[in-house]
């Protein structure tokens, strides 16, 4: 992209990095509680609801403070893991944490609704054959909410690529280190001349958000004719 000054394109990686890891690593916990949520009861099961969908609720500033409460170098969390020599404040991984929260519910709700779908007797009758709850899991329930598995990483990825209110209270817009792609447009524009590059990266942001929606519809009937026809 030689049409991206240096500022941007290292916005656009770093973006990129953050997205991919934030998408990675929530995937395994947005699968687990999505089907707690759609297959058992519990008490608490409400309360469990809300908080995977809270991030939505708040304003995404309160978010990024309650995390730099949490996981800053002094916060309960942060303290100890900071002596391991894990740092999320003021980093590229702090963007990662903030990025994959604020996008979580959106990957929740898309894998819990496949499950819903899914009729619990198919599982069931895996049970009935001496499978494993694990074992019906990987061979029943898996295959057939893939593409909702796979529909809600990609919206995840794309909304982890767009966060900015919790990213930039928790780890600030430092260039090169936590400047994201909007964290990088609102800095040009703070500054007279940048119009243009915040211009260029809000296109890319654009293109970046509908190229998503479009693979997860694309992806989705792709894996669903496929479980279909095995």
């Amino acid at each position: 992209m030689g049409w991206l000054g240096p500022a941007e394109m290292e916005a656009l990686r770093l973006s990129l990095r953050v997205s991919f890891w934030a998408t990675l690593i929530t995937l395994p916990f947005g699968i687990f509680v999505a089907y707690a949520l759609a297959r058992w009861r519990f008490p608490g099961r409400q309360v469990l609801n809300g908080l995977v969908h809270l991030p939505l609720i708040l304003p995404p500033v309160v978010t990024g403070y309650l995390l730099l409460l949490t996981f800053g170098i002094q916060g309960p969390l942060g303290k100890p893991l900071s002596e391991l020599g894990i740092v999320f404040a003021f980093r590229w991984t702090g963007a990662a944490l903030a990025a994959g929260i604020m996008a979580f519910p959106l990957m929740v709700r898309a894998i819990r609704l496949s499950i819903e779908a899914v009729d619990p007797k198919l599982e069931q009758a895996g049970a009935t054959l001496g499978a494993s709850r694990l074992m019906v899991f990987g061979t029943v329930t898996l295959p057939m909410i893939l593409p909702g598995v796979i529909a809600g990483a990609i919206l995840a990825f794309a909304k982890a690529m767009g966060e900015f209110g919790a990213t930039i209270t928790f780890v600030s817009n430092i260039p090169g280190q936590t400047q994201t792609l909007p964290s990088a447009v609102y800095a040009f524009l703070q500054v007279p001349g940048g119009e243009a590059a915040a211009t260029r990266l809000v296109i890319i942001s654009i293109v970046i958000a509908m190229g998503a929606l479009l693979l997860s519809e694309y992806v989705g009937r792709r894996v669903a004719k496929r479980v279909a026809g095995s």
